[in-house]
């Protein structure tokens, strides 16, 4: 059954500056059948999601027919081309978008120059998202382009997590275990001012507190507990030398010592002097 040709597009509202990421113009569009782009390219990033019908893509040496549910990514100045099915033309939605963390958030997605297509399966997600992002241009609020870009991560992470359902990120046990500890790192390099236990981390990246110290000590030589307790009085070093208005105990409460006679311990123990003679030190060599 032949459909109607459709095309709608909606810009963003808010003049484009060069930021970390900005979506620019967002659609949706029922092609006609044999409806053929390119070969062309584009200075900024283009997603399409399809929603329907079939097609064929080509990006350099990658090519594939892609159908309801894929999601494929142009990137700046590649050489493309697409053409939509004759028989069951595309239906598919888009979204362009530009900006100095564009790369590496689409890397993040798991879109890579080898295969730049992601397959959603029947999840409506990609989908979803391409249009909220279409309306929010379309409403032409104040807040338009920052909630697009809010849709837009939103997109990319579903797109990442179609990625891990499909099997395309199986880790072999060494690369497992190099997540693990770069979660673990992260997890404590980010919240080490919090009231947090290594119990409570375990349970939230889902792993039992033995088999994620274990892995984590045999990574890099230090129990988690030793690398947020070097974190923290880190942290706590930087503040003796970039705050000289706050207290010791203000420093120790700030990094996530609720005890500043062992914080000044723990600085003792890794840097050899109390922190009150470290600042004094730094405050010498200063002047």
């Amino acid at each position: 059954m032949s459909r109607k040709p459709t095309y709608r597009v909606a810009s963003n509202p808010v003049s484009f500056h060069a930021r970390e990421l900005t979506v620019l113009f967002a659609g949706e569009s029922q092609t006609n059948p044999l409806h053929r782009i390119g070969p062309k390219v584009v200075d900024y990033y283009l997603l399409h999601h399809v929603l329907s019908g079939k097609g064929y893509f080509r990006a350099g040496d990658f090519e594939c027919e892609l159908s309801p549910g894929d999601s494929f990514l142009i990137r700046p100045g590649q050489l493309v081309h697409y053409v939509s099915d004759e028989q069951d033309p595309w239906l598919y939605r888009w979204v362009a978008f530009a900006g100095s963390q564009a790369a590496a958030i689409v890397g993040e997605a798991g879109m890579g120059d080898e295969k730049p297509v992601v397959s959603s399966g029947g999840g409506r997600e990609p989908g979803d998202r391409c249009r909220a992002i279409f309306e929010a241009f379309r409403a032409r609020g104040g807040s338009a382009s920052l909630a697009a870009t809010g849709h837009l991560h939103l997109l990319l992470a579903s797109l990442k997590e179609a990625t891990a359902d499909n099997g395309t990120e199986a880790l072999r046990p060494d690369s497992h275990n190099e997540e693990l500890v770069r979660q673990v790192a992260g997890y404590l390099s980010t919240q080490y001012a919090e009231p947090i236990t290594i119990e409570g981390m375990a349970e939230t990246l889902g792993y039992n507190r033995a088999y994620l110290s274990r892995v984590f000590k045999q990574r890099t030589g230090v129990s988690p507990v030793a690398f947020l307790t070097q974190q923290r009085v880190d942290h706590g070093k930087r503040l003796l030398r970039e705050r000289t208005e706050l207290t010791i105990e203000q420093i120790a409460f700030s990094v996530g010592f609720h005890d500043p006679l062992y914080f000044s311990k723990q600085f003792r123990r890794l840097y050899g002097q109390s922190p009150t003679d470290y600042r004094i030190a730094v405050g010498k060599s200063l002047k």
